[in-house]
Formats: structure tokens, sequence, C-alpha cells
């Protein structure tokens, strides 16, 4: 009697402490859920700039497949310029997007009309496109979907091929299992389980998955506790997000929600009853029935699943005989999203972590939008890797392979549109667009031209200069005696010209003239934040610089003096979208936008008739755009940063060894720039005078001002009071003029 009573009391307190930790667990946080990151969204109106390939693209990585006639969110249908599709809805961080049927018309790489029937559009957004997930350490992933998200279609299903009691069992059921039993028996095979979804739950969500009598006899009362605590509608939704479906790599694959996206592409609301059919045959085995892996498997098993439903009455027969025709349709294998742009990811990855820490990142199931443009990092990622090969097909087998990094922005705004941080944008490795700090050469200069500018009571854009060789005593008596890249000395030159031509003597000579520290301080003023050591030879670009880094520099000079630190992410949300967090545009005063302005002008100069010129063979005639070259000793980089009205890119190329890549930056970089641009199409730079800039013609060789029909003139801008003394042109037009009024 004692020992009997000793069994009952040990076996009450096991399912005692059984229901606390089951309790404990399921009412607790249940998953750790992904951060899931995304590109920007595509906002859709009359006038913007868009290719219908380039549309089609976007459409593609969001996981929208064409089809004949669109009929269910996420397909569309394409004719020539022409779309119609059905937009999924979406909730964005400041708002929630409807469903709602789009027709799109393009002409000449433009939308010229969007409508949703008879009624015009103003504005649509597109759902963005997921780029990347930051997993938990477990290295589950899932998205998680409510019952009411999922389609009935699935539950029915699911329920007549795994558990058809289930909406009246109490946990276990015995007729199940002899029924199981016996269609196995029948079928020479297994077809149907004998568990219930509620033990098969108990299994993977509170046990681990060794075999034995004592995790059976754990798990059959482990269900009888859920049902006995939870409504039918809450163990079923669980079962629906925790059921093991697959494996991407190191990644389980766990519900339905994740395995719609890692199979098709598409969200589960979208699937048709063969795809459906398919996810609920992996229940059975997911690496047996592996779609990708034994294709001839898991489409036995999707057509057995099929026929079930047909005998269950879950679908009609003649839906069941035309889906056991179709093809499996899965997609490629790790159909989920992938780190399609590891550079990019590596950036939002960084900036992210400082504010949340990387347990929330693991755990908490964030949605981080990015301002990642799809489409110039395509063409960031083309540019590069296409210019590269024709670079290394003109310099001979012989010659090292070329590394690379390049990164975009928006004007103004500071969102990084693309990066691309190795040659190979699929690169996981190191990333070159952040990591890689070289030196900058000729990519100094406008520090020093800013900085002479300051004063325009000495300098102006047309002041002469002297290209005279330069000697500096160093401290340690070593004199540095800098020289131009052609070997020459040009005399006396107009200051824009010095830059335009990236003169090193004349650089040298000014920078001397206003004083070093004068140049380190305009360096800091354009935005780098990275330790200068303030010595002559910092003029010509002698510290180190990422690409990144290069890139905030040169965006204070596109963006009219005025400092916006780069950001890479737009908004972060938690699981369910609310809003957390918004990284907006922070403006701080740079360069004094009348010294900007003379500065943007010169480096116009530098791409019509200095080292860029060359771009203008390739770019659209009449495109006007600003950029400058750097080239470091021995051509070990090659460096070019440019920028239009809206788009600023930096590119570098070299070798990770620090080797010479026989390359300046008119050779090389201005290349992958000018090819980006191409393809891109940025709109052209449009420089809008600021209040204290006068414009007056001067003479180049005298440097005085003049009249525009006077020999050598040229139109410079000023800051009102700098305009040279008129010369001899310019009084002799004038009386002329005096003498026929």
């Amino acid at each position: 009697m004692r020992a009997t009573v000793m069994v009952a009391v040990l076996a009450l307190g096991w399912v005692a402490w059984l229901d606390l930790d089951m309790r404990a667990k399921f009412e607790g946080k249940r998953w750790s859920l992904p951060a899931r990151i995304y590109a920007r969204p595509l906002d859709l109106y009359a006038g913007a700039r868009l290719a219908p390939d380039e549309f089609e693209r976007e459409l593609a990585l969001a996981g929208y497949h064409r089809s004949p006639e669109p009929r269910r969110p996420g397909s569309y249908r394409r004719e020539d310029s022409r779309f119609r599709l059905i937009a999924r809805e979406f909730r964005f961080w400041d708002g929630h997007e409807p469903e709602r049927t789009l027709e799109l018309d393009f002409e000449r790489g433009r939308l010229v009309s969007l409508s949703e029937g008879s009624r015009k559009v103003s504005l649509a957004r597109l759902d963005p496109a997921e780029i990347a997930q930051i997993y938990p350490a477990h290295r589950e992933d899932r998205i998680l979907v409510s019952l009411e998200e999922v389609p009935p279609l699935l539950v029915k299903g699911l329920l007549a091929v795994e558990d058809r009691e289930f909406l009246s069992h109490h946990g276990i059921s015995l007729r199940g299992i002899a029924r199981a039993a016996f269609a196995n028996l029948r079928a020479g095979g297994a077809v149907q389980g004998g568990s219930t979804l509620t033990q098969q739950l108990a299994k993977n969500f509170f046990l681990t998955p060794e075999r034995s009598l004592w995790r059976k006899a754990n798990e059959a009362l482990l269900a009888v506790l859920l049902e006995a605590r939870y409504e039918k509608s809450e163990i079923l939704e669980a079962y629906l997000n925790e059921v093991f479906l697959g494996q991407r790599g190191r990644r389980a694959i766990h519900g339905f929600g994740l395995a719609a996206w890692y199979y098709y592409r598409r969200p589960l609301q979208e699937l048709r009853s063969e795809e459906l059919a398919l996810l609920i045959g992996l229940v059975k085995g997911p690496s047996f029935y592996n779609p990708h892996r034994h294709p001839e498997r898991a489409r036995a098993r999707r057509d057995t699943v099929l026929r079930v439903m047909v005998e269950q009455g879950v679908i009609p027969a003649a839906e069941g005989k035309a889906a056991r025709e179709r093809g499996l349709g899965v997609g490629r294998a790790g159909g989920v999203a992938r780190s399609s742009y590891p550079a990019f990811v590596d950036l939002v990855r960084r900036q992210v972590r400082r504010d949340y820490d990387i347990e929330s990142l693991r755990t908490e199931g964030l949605r981080i939008f990015t301002t990642l443009d799809p489409s110039v990092q395509a063409s960031a990622e083309q540019a590069m890797s296409g210019q590269i090969a024709k670079l290394e097909a003109s310099r001979g087998a012989r010659a090292a392979p070329l590394q690379g990094a390049l990164a975009v922005t928006a004007t103004g705004t500071g969102e990084v549109l693309a990066v691309v941080g190795s040659r190979d944008p699929d690169d996981f490795g190191f990333n070159r667009a952040l990591d890689a700090v070289r030196p900058i050469g000729s990519l100094a200069k406008p520090a020093v031209y800013l900085a002479a500018l300051a004063h325009p009571d000495r300098y102006t854009l047309a002041s002469p200069v002297s290209d005279a060789p330069v000697r500096v005593e160093g401290r340690t008596g070593k004199a540095w005696t800098p020289a131009n890249y052609d070997g020459r000395s040009h005399g006396e030159v107009p200051l824009y010209e010095a830059l335009a031509r990236s003169y090193n003597q004349a650089t040298v000579r000014i920078g001397l003239d206003i004083g070093v520290d004068a140049v380190a301080d305009y360096l800091h003023r354009l935005g780098v934040q990275r330790r200068i050591d303030v010595y002559p030879a910092m003029m010509l670009g002698a510290f180190e610089l990422s690409p990144l880094e290069v890139v905030q520099m040169y965006h204070t000079l596109a963006s009219g003096g005025f400092r916006v630190p780069l950001r890479s992410i737009r908004e972060v949300t938690d699981a369910r979208g609310r809003k957390l967090s918004r990284y907006g545009v922070a403006v701080s005063p740079g360069v004094a936008p009348e010294l900007n302005f003379l500065m943007v002008n010169a480096l116009e100069s530098v791409m019509r008739e200095g080292t860029g010129r060359s771009a203008s063979r390739r770019l659209p005639e009449g495109f006007v755009s600003a950029g400058k070259t750097g080239t470091t000793d021995d051509l070990r980089d090659s460096w070019f940063a440019g920028f239009g009205s809206d788009r600023l890119a930096v590119v570098w190329l070299g070798h990770d060894d620090n080797s010479p890549a026989g390359l300046t930056g008119a050779t090389g970089a201005l290349a992958v720039w000018t090819e980006l641009m191409r393809r891109i199409d940025p709109t052209p730079l449009e420089l809008q005078p600021p209040p204290g800039i006068e414009w007056h013609w001067v003479d180049v060789q005298s440097g005085h001002r003049t009249s525009p029909g006077c020999p050598d003139a040229r139109r410079f801008p000023f800051i009102t009071g700098s305009e040279p003394s008129p010369g001899r042109c310019t009084t002799r037009a004038a009386l002329n003029e005096r003498a026929t009024s």
C-alpha cells in the first residue's frame, strides 16, 4: 500500500512538474525569431524613372510570379511595357498598404500611368524584398503566421492526412492509431501517421528527439495536458509555426509560413492546392521527401496527400486530378531570402547594433527596413565585375587579379543605395567597402583648395598659381620633393586647372601657403572622423580611409556643404509592425555654401577638361557631373569619387596585398564609375548658386576680369567682392561701348 502511495505521489509530482514546465514554455516567449532585413520599398507614381525590365526585376526579388492571368496577390502579367499585378498587402512602419490590382504603363524609362481599375492612383508602394536575416543562436528560422492567415485548405488537408480526430480527441487517439495502421498496411507503406498533431507538437516543442518508451509516454502525457489547458485553435496555431519542414544549410526551417517562402518564394496565402499538399507531405519527413534533392519521392508523396484530400472531401476530384498533373514548381534550393547583398547587409548589421543588443536582434523578430535600392545594387555589381574583367583582359593573363569596392548614396539624404565589397558581389569574406583602409591620393585635394578659397582675398578659381617644383624640408633633414604624374612642371596656371588636372606641385604650394592645419580642418569639416597625422604629404592623400569614409567626405560636397551621416536603415519595427525607432536625416553645417559651390564648380572642370574627361565619351551627351580621380604612389590604388544631382558613387580598385595595380584613377576606377552611371541614369548636376556668388568673365592667361568676346575669356563664379580687377581687353570694350552710346 505504501509503495502504491509513493508511486502515486511521484507520478502526480511528475505530472505537476511537466504541467508547470509546459505552461512556462507555452505561455512565455515560445520562439526566438530572427530579425528580418528588407530592401527599400518601391514607390510607384506617374513620372517615376523606372524601366519595364527594371520593374520586373524588382517584382522577382519581392517574390512576385508571372502569370497569364493574375488572380492572386503576388502575381502579375506583362505585355511589352504594360503590367497588370495584384499587389500584396503589407504593414509598413508608417501605415498599411492594402492588397490591390494595379495597371502600369511605361514609356522611355518612366512610369507614365498608374491606375486601379478606372481610377488613377497617385502613389502605391510595393512590399519590399527580404534580403537577409539575423538568426537566433540555435539556428532555427520561422515566419510566424496566425491561424486567421493560414489558408483553410491547408488546415483541412493537414487534419485529413495527419489527425482526422483532432477536433474531438483529448490529445491522443486510439482510433486514429488503429486507422493509420490499417491504412498503411493496405497501402503497403506509410501514408498516415498515428500520432495526433498535439503529440507531434509536444514532441517537437518540449522533448528531445531521442526514441524511447519513456519519451513516448511523456509525449502522450504532455499532449493530454496541452489539450486540458489550451484551446484547439491555440494548439493548432502553435503546431503550424513549430513543425520542422526542411533545412537550409545550418538553418532549420520551421513552420508553414517560412516553408512557403523557402520552397515557392511566395507567402503561404498565395499557394495552390498542389503546393500546399507538398508542404503537408513534408511533415512526414522533410529530408526524405526534400523536393530539391529527391523530386520523384516528393512528387509521389504530394500526390498521395492530394488523393487523401480528395477521399476526405477536402478538394473536388477534378481539382485533385489537375493538381497531380502539375509539376512540383519549387524554386531553386534556398529560395527563402538569403544574404544576397553581403557587403550591404554587413553595413546594416553594424549600424543596427549601435542601437540594439545582439540578443534582441536574434530573438525578437525585429523588422529592419533598409535603404538598399535593388536596381542600383544590381547595376553596381555588374559595373564592378564587368569593368574589372575588361581591365584584366587588357593587361594580360600574367597580371595579378584586381579587387574592388564601390558604394552609392542618394545625395542630400545620405541613404546608402548600394555597396559592393568585392569583385565577386556574393563574397561573404573581407568587406573592402567598409574595411579596406587605403591611402586616398588626390581625393584629398578638394580640402586643400577649399582651405585656399576660404580666403577670397588671396585665392579664387581664376587665381594664377605656380606649378613649379617644390621642396619641403623634413624635421629629420630629409627633403620631400613631390612631382606631377606626368613628370613635368606647368608654370603658372589658374587655380581651377591645377585641381582639374590634379597638379601635385601646385597643390602643395597652395597648401603650404594656407597652412597644413587649415587643410586638416577642412578634411574634418567634410566629414572625415578618422585621426589624420598633420604633415605636408597629407595634402596629396598620404593618409588612409575606407571607401565608405570617402563617400561620407564627398557626400558633403554633393549635398551643398551640409554634413549628413550616411545611413543604411530607415526604420525598425517589432514583429507585429509597431514602430520602434526611426533613423532620420541628421544635418549639420560642414562647408560654407558659397565655398562648396566654388569647389563643385571646379570638380565639374575635372570632368569637362581634367582627369575625368574620358567619362564624357560613354555618358549621355550633355550629362553634367562633378568628380575627382585619385592615384597613390606606384599606382597601388585607383580611386574615383563623382556625383550628379541625385547620386554619388565612390570606386576603389587595387590589390589586397598592396602591390602596384598599374592603374591611375582615370584608367581604372573611373571606368567602373562611368559604367555604373551609364546604367543607373542619374539626374545631371544642376548647380544653383547660393547668395554671395557672382559670375564674371576672366582672362585665364592673366587672371584679370575681361569681357565675353575677349581672347581666353572664361566665366567663373566668385564670392562677392573677390572678383579680379579689370584687364586691358575689358577696358577697351568699355571704351567702345561708351563711344557708341
